[in-house]
């Protein structure tokens, strides 16, 4: 049976050696190798080594971080199936990540069943969300067709530019400037748009335009 490929990048190494063994011990995964850092998988790929079918990323890391890592990534390999593994837990560290291609977003305490299961769903499906982020979003299934014209017949105008500045990396309070209008509008429409979209967090709202490709996340 063909193996899955994984590579690990990650600087800590007791920790990334500790993942191979759980990943090597795991019917049908091999770990082809691990890596610091991103400009040690920069060098990974100039050498033209074998690509994995899935990268499992740290985001704090020395040299190149996980982000500009994904930014590389996004310009260079942009079919690369990629799954942020920190302990980074905060919205603006989760939100740059999905929005440079991330798959999926996991942290370090996870259990290694779930863990199993979201590098299989990430392989096999292109996404995983953990609890986490599931509890930002409830998602059911409609087609790209249905819910853009649901959204065209729930947000006015106001709340599509709402949307799409929310989907960036500009905070609230910046949005606000942008739009020229008070903090206090802007959260009135952050909660509205929340209620239509059935969601519960910015996470959530970024992850919804992502799936339904409301627009293009630079």
């Amino acid at each position: 049976m063909k193996k899955k490929t994984v590579v690990i990048v990650d600087d800590h190494l007791l920790f990334a050696q500790s993942l191979e063994s759980l990943i090597t011990n795991l019917e049908g995964y091999e770990v082809l190798a691990i890596l610091k850092n991103g400009k040690e998988l920069t060098q990974y790929y100039l050498h033209k080594r074998k690509k994995p079918e899935l990268i499992l990323l740290d985001v704090k890391m020395p040299v190149m971080d996980g982000i500009q890592t994904m930014q590389w990534l996004k310009e260079n390999q942009p079919e690369q199936k990629v799954l942020a593994l920190t302990m980074e837990d905060d919205e603006e560290t989760i939100i740059k990540m999905l929005r440079a291609g991330a798959r999926g977003y996991l942290l370090k305490d996870i259990h290694p069943e779930n863990f199993e299961f979201a590098m299989k769903m990430v392989i096999e499906q292109g996404f995983y969300y953990s609890s986490k982020i599931e509890t930002a979003l409830k998602y059911s299934e409609k087609t790209d067709a249905d819910i853009s014209q649901n959204l065209a017949d729930k947000l006015t105008d106001r709340e599509w530019t709402f949307l799409k500045y929310a989907c960036s990396e500009l905070t609230y309070k910046s949005i606000a400037g942008e739009m020229n209008l008070s903090p206090k509008t802007i959260e009135n429409y952050r909660e509205s748009v929340f209620k239509k979209l059935q969601v519960k967090t910015r996470v959530g709202l970024v992850i919804y335009c992502m799936k339904n490709n409301l627009f293009k996340l630079d």
